[in-house]
């Protein structure tokens, strides 16, 4: 479509929108005769008649009912593209708010901020650490990193890394206790575990193909993720915690894996954010960035 056809289209839409040619005149800053002119021009090209003209008002013809639901639309998706663009090349500024679990943002996301910081400096980061399931729009958050399993929601969902899951115990205790080789030899073992006030979630595990659920009790109960992996360490039971917070501790051999082939990633860690039709470039930005400067955890 030629330039002068598309800018035609859109005066004949302000036209219906402002219900006369004047009116569309001082909403376009032009004279109301170039705006009569481009209308009857388009008509022409088009050899139909989109306008009743009377003395008192304009009213659509049948085919300018049709021809102007059309461009409406048209219309929009090319504000639409314009504005995507605007986006992609705007540069990331304003307060980005953001809320992520208290052991993974102090362990992983927040050694990488200052490297978001020196990158766009024009944002201003207010950082929500909280291990309860913040409702993104009602709170006026931008960004969610979370572990979870997700269901089906209206947000949209960035896979930023797997959360492997490792059971491991000091080398001390499997000396004494022994090393189960099956999900079922944990019921005759010290646990220390990850519990909510609702309760010790259970341990679940993959054995032949299929889902294998241990029921686990605690010698220690806790959802203080530290207080876990330091007993586990000091040689009171086996844990089974997310790999980023043992990373170091199974590297130098404080912790030592067990059961790894029963092991399944049944969550991940994900950037989570209301679905827009346009993502802001502070968003896009800090959702890249995490992508970017995760990868595996430690």
């Amino acid at each position: 479509m030629a330039l002068e056809r598309l800018d035609a289209v859109a005066v004949f839409a302000k036209v219906v929108d402002a219900g006369s040619f004047s009116s569309a005149a001082r909403s376009l800053g032009l004279g109301p005769s170039a705006v009569s002119k481009s209308v009857a021009a388009l008509e022409e090209q088009l050899g139909a008649r989109l306008l009743n003209r009377t003395t008192r008002r304009l009213s659509l013809t049948e085919v300018g009912v049709a021809y102007y639901e059309r461009a409406r639309i048209a219309l929009a998706a090319l504000e639409e593209a314009e504005a995507a663009v605007t986006d992609l090349s705007a540069a990331p500024r304003g307060v980005l708010r953001v809320t992520m679990p208290v052991a993974y943002g102090s362990h992983v996301v927040a050694p990488l901020l200052p490297g978001f910081m020196d990158r766009y400096p024009e944002v201003r980061l207010e950082v929500i650490h909280s291990d309860h399931v913040v409702n993104l729009v009602d709170e006026g958050v931008d960004v969610a990193v979370r572990i979870a399993e997700l269901r089906d929601s209206t947000l949209v969902a960035r896979l930023l890394s797997p959360n492997r899951r490792v059971v491991c115990a000091s080398p001390d205790y499997l000396a004494r206790a022994g090393v189960p080789q099956q999900p079922a030899d944990l019921s005759r073992h010290s646990l220390l575990v990850y519990a909510l006030p609702t309760g010790p979630a259970d341990w679940t595990f993959q054995a032949g193909g299929r889902r294998v659920v241990q029921r686990v009790v605690g010698r220690v109960q806790t959802n203080n993720f530290i207080l876990l992996r330091e007993a586990a360490i000091a040689g009171h039971g086996l844990i089974r915690l997310s790999e980023y917070l043992v990373g170091d501790a199974l590297a130098d051999e404080r912790l030592v894996p067990v059961l790894t082939e029963f092991e399944m990633a049944d969550t991940g860690i994900y950037a989570v954010y209301p679905a827009r039709r346009h993502l802001t470039p502070k968003v896009r930005a800090f959702v890249d960035y995490l992508a970017e400067t995760i990868g595996k955890p430690p």
